[in-house]
């Protein structure tokens, strides 16, 4: 079962114009969900070391990266549950790969991020038009096709999984084979047969941004290949957190593990606490503001570094709630285009297949209208393996009937077999 939905829920209807950059984190208040509580007992605790990414050893698994889960898929406890059915994220991802490392159209079908793409080449076709493009992870081709057709000089598709070879011929099928050029490999190690290119087009954006995510490639391929006045698209994205009400769905994934027919396993409890949630999260939970957590990252001129930060966020409630965790999503913008354009991947916006990201909250906090969950959020990869990602959080609340002080680690990760398919460069459509 998935997760409940309040009732009167819009589903985002306004969100179906996919040229318009899908952002709006206004939200009227609600009436108030609770009454008279008694005020939750203080607390100024961490459930792990203060030291950021250094995991307690005594949490079964929390030192485990993606490269330990080649034969350890089943060590997610559920928590990685990003389908309508809820599936772990192992399952998940056997269910999506073959042995070749070909992934399901799930990407291609999210007609948000595809559309926006095609939409962003095809209506500014200056940007394309007579260009020499580099599509980084092609994946199918079909960024490297939208491009070819909208008029470029030619593209160079790199894709370093067997997709390169599926890609090729479906080039050679649509005609395209003199104007689109599949070459399979990283893009470290290919040899371009240019010596710079004007564009450098990527859909590299992982889950919570940062996770899985490509972004060093694009970096790598910019610095290397990219003329002085070359574009980079998408060229900004921006991370935002708020704050949910989510009881029924903590209780069934989380505090089951206190009593298991009659014993207690929550030893399991604090792994699944580690590691956040991939899943669509319904506009009506949310109880404060949306707050830009980072600073928006400019592709065409950060660093690798400006991936790992420490940002301070403020969360606003809207509401007399409760609040069982926060929650992360990001957005995306072409801004060289002849007007703005991008989506979002925030919970009151049309769904993709990037959701949202949970990160439950130890406590439960009891919130007032007014009251703000101040704090700040930690985000580097991880020491062992740079695709996954650490996420420290330091929250604290001074309310009416709350008063807490926290500092909660998370971290996510990915099966092996998952990052054999897209390592640099891999299938991205």
């Amino acid at each position: 079962m998935g997760r409940k939905k309040k009732k009167n829920n819009n589903n985002q209807s306004s969100a179906n114009d996919n040229d318009k950059n899908v952002m709006n984190h206004e939200q009227e208040a609600t009436p108030a969900r609770f009454e008279d509580d008694n005020m939750d007992e203080v607390t100024e605790v961490s459930n792990l070391d203060e030291s950021m990414c250094e995991f307690d050893e005594s949490v079964i698994g929390s030192d485990k990266t993606s490269a330990d889960y080649y034969f350890d898929s089943y060590s997610h406890f559920g928590i990685h549950e990003v389908s309508e059915l809820h599936l772990s994220w192992s399952t998940l991802i056997i269910l999506s790969l073959n042995m070749d490392g070909l992934v399901v159209p799930e990407m291609l079908k999210d007609v948000v991020r595809t559309k926006t793409y095609q939409n962003v080449i095809y209506k500014n076709s200056f940007l394309v038009k007579d260009k020499i493009v580099m599509d980084v992870g092609a994946g199918t081709g079909i960024l490297s096709l939208f491009c070819a057709k909208a008029g470029a000089k030619h593209v160079y598709a790199i894709e370093c999984s067997h997709m390169a070879d599926m890609a090729e011929e479906i080039i050679k099928e649509n005609g395209y084979s003199d104007a689109i050029t599949v070459l399979k490999g990283k893009v470290e190690e290919v040899e371009l047969p240019v010596a710079q290119v004007d564009l450098i087009i990527s859909e590299w954006m992982g889950y919570f941004l940062l996770f899985e995510n490509m972004l060093d490639t694009v970096l790598y391929a910019r610095d290397k290949w990219l003329v002085n006045d070359g574009l980079v698209l998408p060229d900004k994205a921006s991370l935002f957190l708020t704050a949910i009400e989510d009881a029924d769905y903590k209780e069934d994934k989380i505090e089951f593990w206190n009593t298991v027919y009659g014993f207690n396993m929550s030893c399991i409890k604090k792994q699944a606490m580690l590691e956040p949630l991939v899943d669509t999260v319904d506009q009506n939970q949310i109880v404060t503001n949306c707050q830009l957590l980072k600073v928006t990252m400019d592709i065409s001129k950060m660093s690798s570094g400006d991936a790992s930060f420490t940002a301070p966020f403020k969360l606003v409630a809207e509401r007399n709630d409760y609040v069982h965790a926060l929650v992360a999503y990001f957005d995306v913008s072409f801004t060289k285009c002849h007007k703005l354009m991008g989506f979002s991947t925030g919970p009151r916006s049309r769904a993709t297949h990037w959701k949202q990201t949970v990160l439950y909250l130890e406590d439960v906090l009891t919130i007032c209208e007014g009251e703000s969950i101040v704090g700040s959020m930690t985000v580097a990869p991880n020491k062992k393996n740079p695709r996954d990602v650490d996420i420290m959080v330091k929250y604290s609340l001074n309310g009416q009937r709350s008063q807490v002080s926290r500092t909660q680690y998370y971290k996510m990760r990915v099966p092996k077999h998952f990052l054999n398919a897209r390592q640099s460069s891999s299938v991205t459509e």
